[in-house]
């Protein structure tokens, strides 16, 4: 064999390179030059892109999966409910958090009456905010509730003749 072109004697590795760039060759590769393709006398449908088998991004795979189960709309008011005080604000976040998703309606639980009031006023804003975090038409009402009044029935067993809690006032 004749020596390498810096003046040495070729090893196992330039050895091993040359084997692969002649095997590289037989199959119809261009070792070393940019672009490199493959012949074009393959048959048509027996390759790995033709079968959908090409490696993808994952993000491209998940956003595949969630627009195939129509998985879109809950993902993203679901992250509104992962970022609730970055989207209402700390203050707003503290006395008040949703509470359920139903066909467009955003259920938001205040912890006072005065706190449910003061969110009506602005539920408004709340929508244009929704909006541009979850895009239009996703939110398209927010219904503000209070906060919810305690359970007076206790045990298993309960009155059915209609008498309900504190019925002995009047």
């Amino acid at each position: 064999m004749a020596g390498a072109a810096d003046g040495r004697e070729p090893d196992a590795a330039d050895a091993a390179l040359a084997r692969a760039r002649v095997a590289a060759s037989a199959k119809g590769l261009r070792p070393g030059r940019p672009g490199a393709r493959r012949r074009k006398d393959r048959p048509a449908g027996g390759g790995p892109a033709s079968a959908g088998r090409d490696p993808r991004l994952l993000g491209d795979q998940i956003d595949e999966f969630i627009d195939e189960r129509g998985w879109r709309t809950e993902l993203s008011v679901g992250s509104v409910l992962g970022r609730w005080d970055t989207i209402v604000g700390p203050e707003v976040a503290q006395h008040c958090h949703p509470v359920e998703f139903i066909e467009g309606v955003l259920t938001v639980r205040a912890e006072s009456t005065a706190w449910a009031t003061q969110l009506r006023l602005l539920a408004v804003s709340m929508l244009g905010a929704l909006a541009a975090e979850v895009g239009e038409g996703v939110v398209t009402d927010v219904r503000i509730v209070g906060p919810s009044a305690p359970s007076w029935s206790r045990g298993s067993l309960r009155a059915t003749d209609g008498r309900g809690p504190r019925d002995t006032y009047g």
